[in-house]
């Protein structure tokens, strides 16, 4: 299906079909997946800051089966090469020429496991493909796959041996999400089924293609942003550089990626519009990693709680239209 006929509404259909598959394996936390679908709606990446065990690399995989997908994952370490992601010229006798031998990072959806514990060197090789979408190798610049997207996690407690991920970096994930813990009541499914790290290829159907997922992000990008929701999410972003308690506020890439997210959230409920309800439930996860504490800056997970309890009662104190 053409992009250009491709509907909100069919966008909506697919997101909804993919959010069913990953909660086949992804038990007992739905606002995960749907903000994981929103960041694949809206061509972002993905950021999970949790404690190893929770989950992170079924939803990554859930996801990569759902579009019908290639799933890769990459190992981040202090001696990973920023070559061992992007891939690298190797000699052929054979053929008396070089040949390039594609990295891990030519996939549709990437898991960047623990990111944190690479060189700055490395990060910023994943970083110039996420930002550009492109990687280039001895001078040569080769286009990665349509849809692709990064899902990277970082221990939140665990310092010992890694690089904080810079503010700059920090800004390039569309959400930052934790898990945490199911409920009991999923706990004791995934228990019993021994966890569904090797379930998905069988438990999660293919219900799209890398194409259509293509032909559903440019369908979401058409969504409507009425005015008054516009200026709703255009004064919280100010009120965040005007707030004393932080250094630096949300930046414009970061309120493009909050309108960006906004699209995709009404596009997974089924609507051609943004409702000021988008912007209440993409706020926090879109915004809450890109602000710096006064004197604290954003590493650790207390910092990072306290920005997000600041943004809370910033949300809590706006205005909404409407009301």
């Amino acid at each position: 299906m053409n992009a250009v006929q491709f509907r909100p509404e069919d966008a909506a259909r697919l997101a909804r079909a993919v959010f069913t598959e990953v909660q086949r394996v992804f038990l007992g936390k739905p606002q995960v997946v749907s903000h994981a679908v929103v960041a694949l709606l809206a061509r972002g990446h993905v950021l999970l800051e949790d404690v190893p065990g929770a989950g992170k690399t079924v939803l990554a995989r859930a996801l990569a089966r759902a579009i019908g997908g290639e799933f890769r994952r990459v190992q981040f370490t202090s001696d990973l090469l920023p070559s061992d992601i992007t891939g690298v010229n190797v000699w052929s006798p054979r053929t008396e020429a070089f040949a390039f031998h594609p990295g891990p990072i030519f996939g549709n959806v990437v898991l960047a496991d623990e990111i944190n514990r690479a060189s700055p060197r490395t990060q910023s090789a994943l970083l110039e493909a996420m930002s550009e979408r492109q990687v280039t190798t001895d001078r040569q610049t080769r286009m990665l796959p349509d849809p692709f997207l990064v899902v990277a996690t970082q221990n939140p407690h665990e310092h010992h041996g890694t690089y904080p991920l810079p503010e700059s970096q920090m800004d390039r994930f569309l959400v930052r999400l934790t898990i945490g813990y199911p409920d009991p009541e999923a706990e004791r499914r995934i228990v019993a089924m021994q966890g569904f790290a090797d379930k998905v290829e069988t438990l999660v159907n293919a219900v799209a293609t890398p194409e259509l997922v293509v032909a559903a992000q440019a369908a979401t990008s058409a969504v409507v942003v009425p005015d008054a929701v516009m200026d709703y999410a255009m004064d919280l972003v100010g009120q965040t550089r005007a707030t004393e308690a932080l250094e630096m506020g949300i930046s414009t890439r970061g309120a493009v990626s909050l309108i960006a997210a906004c699209r995709a959230s009404a596009a997974l409920a089924g609507r051609t519009y943004c409702l000021p309800d988008d912007v209440k439930e993409m706020f926090l996860p879109t915004c809450s990693h890109r602000v710096v504490l006064r004197g604290r800056g954003t590493a650790g997970a207390a910092a990072r709680e306290e920005a997000r309890a600041l943004l809370t009662d910033l949300l809590a104190r706006t205005p909404v239209p409407g009301d």
